[in-house]
């Protein structure tokens, strides 16, 4: 069992922390033809929207209510309305999913009475669906936000009556905040190659893989989990739930649908892989595809060849509870020893992890951890530069942000490939930063002209 550190200090001094409004509305951006509205301030909502676009590359659609100090103080029912208003006016999309923010709690913000009133006003809008989440920013962290993004999802949009008649070959995928577009293409081949059709929740990997379209702009999300295939989510005959974040919302679907359910801490590293494909296995009576195998049998053989880098490497990683946790076991897995583990915000989760204990806190905390115990890589978002840096060491760039590695965010870290391409990383990052080993001398060793000579000289 790890100890968890709580922080001790009164203020964050390098942030790793990211907040829960951001985590709700990358959740939002993973439905299609979809608005996020973040009801508080014009300039958080800009920060954030910066924050998306420096990762993702991509031009994001994401409102704000723009709280100004006068609705602040006198309330700023208003503004929601006129901002639900406004864009199903414009924009016309299929969800628009409306997140209150620290400034918006803090005030009291009546979020149901104020989509009652746009109902009442408008019902010419009524098939604009308004999934409301509290997300203030005094709490939680990006991959708390997502969660709670997901359950509003699911409660707002799938019928709570279990279905009376299921569709045989589809399941139902709840993916964390700690996935890649890249990751969830990587599960989505995964349960297809079963002969399963996988309902994603939310899909990132359909709106946010950096794909040109033919109108050139939307001012929705273009890709996603549409609508129509959320609200059928009740026909599935399995769900798959990945990561701990999603315990309330996996709960949540299957209290309204009666659907079974299949957790899974990760998806990295060949024990966590065999029980996936071990659960499609059963799921769909069909075989394990010789490909499948395949991959399997080169994450093995990856394991071989980068052992002698990674046993015993002194690695130190800060990143969301989640993330940190999926690494966690992996380096372990694979002999390394993580030196440092920082998490972002206290979760249930991370006092089982292999380690000595668990700091909650920020990015100064990894690198005063990672200098005392001699770290020789670390892995963090791209805040962390300045620290490996500082340290002399490489960094592995992972979680949110990445504004200074193109590709970070499509890059692929699960299954028996994601895995495989990992070890080889870490084993190229600690190859090309060695430092080397001063070679032994016995104390009765003379410094004389001729014991400089190369030996077997005469």
């Amino acid at each position: 069992m790890a100890e968890i550190i709580l922080p001790a200090k009164a203020l964050a001094v390098n942030p790793l922390k990211v907040s829960q409004p951001v985590g709700a509305s990358l959740a939002f951006l993973g439905l299609a033809n979809t608005m996020p509205l973040e009801h508080g301030a014009r300039g958080c909502t800009s920060f954030n929207k910066l924050f998306f676009m420096r990762h993702f590359h991509e031009p994001i659609p994401l409102q704000t209510t723009a709280m100004d100090q006068m609705t602040t103080v006198l309330g700023a029912d208003g503004n929601v309305v006129e901002a639900l208003r406004t864009i199903a006016d414009r924009n016309r999309p299929d969800i628009i999913g409306l997140i209150t923010t620290g400034l918006s709690e803090i005030q009291g913000a009546d979020i149901p009475s104020s989509i009652k009133a746009f109902r009442d006003t408008y019902p010419q809008y009524g098939e604009v669906a308004v999934v409301p989440v509290s997300a203030t920013d005094t709490l939680g962290c990006l991959e708390t936000g997502f969660g709670r993004a997901v359950e509003a999802i699911i409660a707002a949009l799938v019928p709570a009556v279990p279905a009376t008649v299921r569709h045989p070959r589809q399941v139902n995928v709840l993916v964390p905040s700690m996935l890649t577009p890249g990751d969830i293409e990587v599960i989505r081949e995964w349960v297809e190659s079963f002969d399963l059709h996988p309902v994603v929740l939310p899909d990132v990997a359909d709106s946010l893989d950096g794909h040109l379209i033919d109108a050139g702009y939307s001012t929705l999300t273009y890709g996603g989990t549409p609508r129509a295939r959320i609200a059928t989510m009740g026909k599935s005959i399995a769900t798959l739930v990945i990561g701990h974040s999603l315990a309330r919302a996996a709960d949540l679907l299957k209290e309204r649908t009666g659907v079974p359910d299949y957790r899974f801490p990760g998806l990295m590293g060949l024990e966590e892989c065999d029980a996936f494909t071990q659960v499609l296995n059963d799921i769909s009576g069909c075989p394990v595809p010789d490909r499948i195998a395949r991959r399997r049998a080169c994450l093995q053989d990856a394991m071989v060849d980068t052992h002698f880098q990674l046993g015993g490497a002194r690695i130190a990683v800060a990143a969301d509870a989640e993330l940190l946790a999926t690494l966690t076991r992996f380096l372990v897995g694979m002999g390394a020893d993580v030196v440092a583990a920082v998490a972002s915000a206290p979760m249930p989760a991370l006092a089982a992890l292999p380690v000595d204990s668990v700091i909650v806190g920020d990015l100064e905390d990894l690198e005063v951890r990672a200098r005392e115990r001699g770290s020789d890589l670390i892995i963090t978002n791209s805040h962390g530069a300045e620290v490996a840096a500082r340290l002399g060491v490489p960094l592995l760039r992972a979680g949110f942000p990445l504004y200074d590695h193109y590709g970070g965010f499509a890059r692929p870290w699960v299954g028996y490939g994601g895995s495989r391409q990992v070890l080889f990383d870490l084993a190229n990052q600690l190859v090309t930063h060695h430092r080397g080993v001063k070679p032994y001398r016995s104390r009765y060793w003379q410094d004389t002209p001729r014991s400089r000579e190369a030996p077997g000289c005469q």
